[in-house]
Formats: C-alpha cells, structure tokens, sequence
C-alpha cells in the first residue's frame, strides 16, 4: 500500500505496530551526530580489515539512547543530499566556504577515515527498519524544516547539535523542541520557545523566527555568514525585540527620524543592506523540500531485519552498540 504523506510516497509493509498517542515524531540531524561520533569516540574502534568503525558505534549508542529517552513512535534519520546549495552559495558565496576542500567539485572536507563509515550507518538504518530522508538539493536541515513545518499530529523533536534549528521552535499546531546535542547525548538540552527566549533574549512568542533573524544580524564564522559588523548577540535580539522582525528594523533603518536606532547602528544597518537582502535565503531552513524517503517513519518490530543487522555487527566489529540499538527497538 503506497500513503502520501505531503512531501513523498512510501511504501507502507505489512505488519506495523500501533503508534502511542502524542508519542513524538523525532527527526535526527544525521550528519551532525555521526560526526560528533566520530570525533568523540577513539579510531581504535575497527573492523578486522583495519577500517575505523567509531562513528557507526557511536551513531547507533546515540540513536538507541534517543530512542530509549524519547519513546519516538516514528523516527527519521535526515540525510544531507546537498551540504552546501547552490541556491544558499548563490546568495552568499562565503556560504560554508571554508570548509570546502575543493573548490572545483564542492566537496567537504571530511576526516579520511569517516566517509567510509557514512554507507554502513545507512546500511545499519535500513536493516533496522529506521526510515532515512533526503531532498536533492537541499541540506538535512531543509529536510527537517519541512517535515517539522508540516506536522499536523505528533509532538517533534530534533536531535542535533546544531543551533540553527532552535528557529524550528514552536507550540502550534504542534509543540516542536530542539533536542540540543553539542555537548553529546548524555548532556542533551531540551529547547522549546521559552528556552530559546530566556538564552537569547528574544520574544518567546516568536522564538523560532526570531532566533533566525537574529543569527542574521549576528553572523556565524563557522558557516561563513558575515552578518552586520560590530553587532553582536545582545544588540542583535535587543533589535529584533524592540522592532518585532528583521523586516521592521530594515524599515526603520531607512528613516534617518527614527530616534529608536543610534546613529552608529543606523550605519552598520544600511551599511549591510545587501547583505539583509539574501541572508533569509540562506539562515531560513526551507519548508518546501521535494523530500524522498525510504520507508514508514513509524517504529516497528516487524520492519527489523534483524538477521542482517547482526551480519553487520560481526563483519564490521559494532558489537554491543547494534546490540543496544535492537534492543531499543524492542526487537
């Protein structure tokens, strides 16, 4: 049986368990954990042909603590089809510039002995049932963007440890909260609208767009947005507090009467303008991703192929970790 889901077709099989009412639906910033995996766990982790094996161990212990912790009724493991756009790079071509290792095939600078890794964890998801998402094009922050964006039922949650998807923050229509994993699943923080208001200063009403429209004003080294120079975090979310949306401030910055802006800042504003213009193409997560998924998000027992998951622990030496992660599946 094939079931829309409004931003794909998947194939529903056979045999799905009922879903707990108001059991989230988790949505995980795939690259970002396996990456913090990776760096978190020791290369002596190998396979017996010598290959490093850390961040498939360390992505399933985090996957099966997740799940454990969370009691998700349908899961998804969003995956970056495109890691840096070429509308974002289009926009502002610093985007991400810094870590690309060559220029000329736009290619990420990844550790030698991670990329390897990434086909097992997809192999490992797929044995166990876990559906994978991604949209050609697009970043798995677009993926979860979009599918956050149009849940209509379920509670979400987004396990990642990045801070650009505190703009996914909301209550209606459903409550979405950003399972915050920088410092690593054992230390994760849970951020809602009033987190994010009480750690930024921005309106809690507002939270998930004001968080954005301020990391606009602010910038973001790592990610090679410049944003507007000599302002930082506090006068960042003191203007989009005072002024309500970056749209409104850029409004007022035009009017050289409006005592609400210094002068100075006035400057740095109109200095920028180009800048404002295109950094909502490039902050904002996309809400429209044409997304392709493998499977039913629901977690079920009877989708575990439970024979091949245990032919990948043993070829690839994931001992105890797949072990935990079936067992959280109830498998």
């Amino acid at each position: 049986m094939v079931v829309p889901t409004g931003c794909c077709r998947i194939t529903v099989r056979p045999g799905w368990q009922s879903v707990a009412v108001n059991a989230p639906l988790v949505l995980l910033d795939s690259a970002s954990l396996y990456f913090r995996a990776f760096f978190a766990l020791p290369e002596s982790m190998k396979a017996a042909s010598g290959q490093p094996v850390n961040a498939v161990r360390g992505f399933a212990d985090m996957v099966a603590k997740i799940i454990v912790d969370r009691g998700p009724g349908r899961l998804v493991a969003c995956m970056d089809a495109d890691w840096r756009p070429q509308f974002r790079v289009d926009a502002i071509p610093s985007y991400k510039a810094q870590r690309v290792a060559d220029e000329a095939v736009n290619a990420e600078e990844v550790p030698d002995t991670l990329g390897p890794q990434v086909p097992i964890i997809l192999e490992l998801l797929a044995a166990t049932g876990i559906a994978t998402a991604e949209a050609k094009g697009f970043e798995a922050d677009d993926v979860i963007g979009t599918l956050a964006t149009r849940e209509q039922t379920d509670p979400v949650e987004i396990v990642t440890g990045d801070r650009d998807l505190f703009q996914l923050v909301r209550e209606q229509p459903t409550t979405s909260r950003v399972i915050w994993a920088g410092k690593g699943i054992a230390k994760a923080e849970v951020y809602g609208p009033a987190e994010v208001a009480a750690k930024y200063g921005v309106p809690e009403a507002t939270a998930g767009r004001s968080y954005a429209e301020m990391s606009m004003l602010r910038g973001d080294p790592s990610d090679g947005l410049p944003g507007v120079a000599g302002i930082g975090d506090k006068t960042a979310a003191k203007l989009i507090t005072e002024f309500g949306s970056l749209a409104a401030l850029l409004t007022a910055s035009q009017d050289a009467g409006d005592k609400r802006i210094a002068k100075g800042v006035r400057a740095k504003l109109l200095e920028a303008t180009d800048y404002l213009a295109v950094a909502p193409r490039v902050v904002n997560v996309a809400t429209d991703a044409p997304i392709e998924q493998d499977r039913d998000d629901r977690l079920a027992t009877s989708t575990v192929d439970t024979k091949t998951a245990m032919a990948l622990r043993d070829q690839w030496n994931l001992g105890s970790s797949v072990d935990r992660l079936l067992k959280a599946l109830g498998d």
